[in-house]
């Protein structure tokens, strides 16, 4: 029997461990996938943190790109109809909601399942195959999972600068609330789901994109991706008003018709509230644990009569959408700069540097 490396979470707050699993044979209806990138996200460093409730020991990794390895009785194809074989290049959706909870079948929110599987993030290796995270040397892909085969002449590597991002922005911005044609928007946060809202943004026909983040050097990677149009640091400006101010100004100063907050920083949200013009829009996003209350003024709200909207998460669809739209994302952008990749014996430098926002995008290569 075969076995590959994995890195698992043992203990919150506790430095993570490499080791090793059998190979399981692929399940009927799903597939062994090699996987040769595991993307790391700040999900998982609050995972690593203990900021959600999740059961251990467990092999991290909801993001993902690989080859297929073994195919189970019955997978055959992917999720669009497309002929699978052993060595095809494929992602997958990193969840399975229920389809038979309240969300699923009445509120049609599968997103809002109360029974959602998740990779690398609710499938512990004492009651799952102990391969069911992406930071590892193979993956078991269970029946019902959404797989995409990438299309040919899509570089990995700069799929991976969005791999968990471009889903989550897809769902935020299709679902929740769209960019209209020429509008400004204002981006709070510059890591890869800011990065990501800005891209689709403009990819979407925004007339203006200002991103307002920090610090300067993820600034300076997006610029030189060709991410956004305006790049303003509110992180490390001893003036923290005068860069706001900053912002307005760029969208006219009248505020933006929609402000996406992406920073996953609770103090972020006041800010933000004042950066969106009277009648627009504010898209919450970044928020996907809790680190904590914020005081916010409602008054903002009411004087501005904003759209408060809030997006959690992505499903399947999200993820073929996104799939389908890197051809033209790698046309655009220099995705693939963005990435900065480490062996799977790097885990800790790797999640280190992402919380010291040193890198933009950390990805695990096995």
């Amino acid at each position: 029997m075969s076995i590959g490396r994995a890195v698992v979470l043992t203990e919150f707050g506790r430095p993570l461990e490499l080791r090793e699993f059998p190979v399981p044979p692929a399940p009927e209806g799903g597939m062994i996938v090699a996987s040769r990138y595991g993307g790391v996200c700040g999900t998982d460093l609050h995972l690593q943190q203990g900021h959600l409730d999740v059961p251990t020991p467990l092999v991290l990794g909801h993001e993902g790109l690989g080859t297929v390895h073994e195919l189970g009785t019955g997978a055959t194809e992917d999720v669009n109809g497309t002929p699978l074989r052993v060595g095809d290049t494929v992602m997958w959706a990193s969840s399975i909601a229920c389809g038979v909870c309240v969300p699923c079948r009445i509120h049609r929110e599968p997103t809002l399942c109360e029974n959602r599987r998740t990779y690398g993030v609710n499938r512990p290796t004492d009651q799952e195959p102990g391969l069911s995270g992406s930071w590892a040397q193979y993956i078991c892909l269970r029946p019902g999972t959404t797989v995409v085969k990438v299309p040919d002449g899509v570089d990995p590597v700069a799929a991976m600068a969005f791999a968990c991002a471009g889903p989550t922005m897809v769902h935020a911005l299709f679902e929740r609330r769209p960019v209209r044609v020429g509008e400004t928007v204002v981006v709070q946060g510059s890591g890869p789901v800011g990065l990501a809202a800005a891209a689709l943004a403009q990819l979407s026909g925004a007339g203006r994109v200002i991103l307002a983040g920090g610090p300067e050097q993820r600034l300076a990677a997006a610029a030189a991706a060709g991410i956004g149009d305006h790049h303003v640091n509110v992180v490390e400006r001893e003036d923290r008003a005068a860069a706001l101010a900053e912002v307005v100004e760029l969208t006219g100063g009248r505020g933006a018709d929609l402000v996406i907050e992406a920073t996953g920083v609770p103090g972020a949200i006041d800010q933000g509230l004042r950066l969106a013009r009277r009648g627009g829009s504010y898209l919450v996003v970044g928020q996907y644990t809790d680190s904590g209350d914020a005081t916010i003024n409602p008054h903002q709200i009411v004087l501005r009569q904003l759209d408060v909207v809030g997006s959690w998460a992505f499903t399947g669809a999200h993820l073929v959408e996104y799939v389908a739209l890197l051809p033209a994302l790698v046309r655009r952008f220099d995705l693939a700069r963005l990435v900065t990749s480490y062996a799977l014996e790097e885990h800790g430098r790797a999640l280190e540097d992402m919380a010291a926002g040193t890198v933009m995008k950390a990805v695990l290569v096995s």
